[in-house]
């Protein structure tokens, strides 16, 4: 099977071209084997690019665990190059369906490659029943949540994915692995959650740290970044545009009004081609 590495802000998918390639029999046993960093290739998780009856191309996302996940935004940055790159769609504006629906990408290209993608990410559901969480609020904003012995103020947003926000005075030292465990598996979150730690530097920039649903700690989440945006605006922390400090590099962010899409822009990185040994 040939696969493709491909990377966003660090933020590393395998990518199968259906296009070219037949499904795999088994997703979620090779998504945990092909993600092992020790023994496979070593990813975030693995994004399949196929055929679509509604846009250029399909993306199905699968974690490192091998759980389906409806949606990675620095993976539909991904996609979106590679349908450009490769001639599947060569056109300065392209369209992924996704479990989040079809959305719409920007290309700005050099030297004919695509390299920085700008995505409508759609507008954030702010429903707690659609997140879905149990704490209350439509949306929950800075709801109490006991964790780990003591009370975080947690502000949930879905992009189509849940996340849970929770500001922080210094992300740098802040204990992400264990607490980002403890939030995922929470009961207050019946299909699990990325949690997002985040550091305000000033009204339009922060730092943000991430414990991805399914990964674990990732270099960057464009979803989650998304969802900061949305979630600085909704606790009055920051403006509605900002500039996210992931560990894997920034995003540029925008959410215009309360009824608008949240737009994120950033990078995507082809690494290098493989083939993966069949079963």
């Amino acid at each position: 099977m040939r696969f493709t590495k491909m990377q966003g802000l660090g933020n590393d998918y395998v990518y199968v071209d259906l296009f070219e390639e037949p499904m795999p029999a088994d997703l979620q046993a090779l998504a945990a084997a092909i993600s092992d960093r020790h023994f496979g290739v070593g990813s975030d998780g693995l994004i399949l690019i196929g055929p679509s009856g509604l846009a250029d191309a399909r993306m199905r996302m699968f974690n490192a665990d091998g759980s389906e996940s409806e949606m990675c935004g620095n993976g539909v940055r991904c996609v979106a190059k590679y349908v450009y790159d490769h001639g599947i769609a060569h056109r300065p504006r392209v369209t992924i369906e996704t479990g989040r629906g079809v959305l719409t990408l920007e290309i700005e290209a050099r030297a004919d490659r695509a390299e920085r993608i700008r995505v409508d990410m759609g507008a954030p559901i702010l429903q707690a029943a659609e997140i879905p969480t149990s704490l209350p609020g439509n949306p929950p904003v800075n709801a109490p949540l006991e964790v780990d012995g003591q009370t975080l103020a947690v502000t949930c947003v879905s992009m189509g994915n849940p996340h849970a926000v929770i500001y922080v005075d210094n992300v740098a030292g802040y204990p992400v692995e264990r607490l980002g465990a403890a939030i995922e598996h929470h009961a207050a979150f019946p299909r699990r959650v990325n949690a997002h730690f985040v550091e305000v530097v000033g009204f339009g920039e922060v730092k943000m740290r991430t414990w991805e649903r399914g990964s674990g700690i990732t270099l960057a989440c464009g979803t989650g970044a998304c969802a900061v945006c949305v979630a600085g605006v909704l606790t009055g922390r920051t403006g509605r545009k900002l500039l996210a400090h992931l560990p894997g590099g920034p995003l540029e962010l925008e959410w215009a009004s309360d009824t608008a899409p949240v737009f994120m822009t950033g990078p995507a990185v082809e690494v290098f081609t493989g083939e993966w040994p069949e079963a």
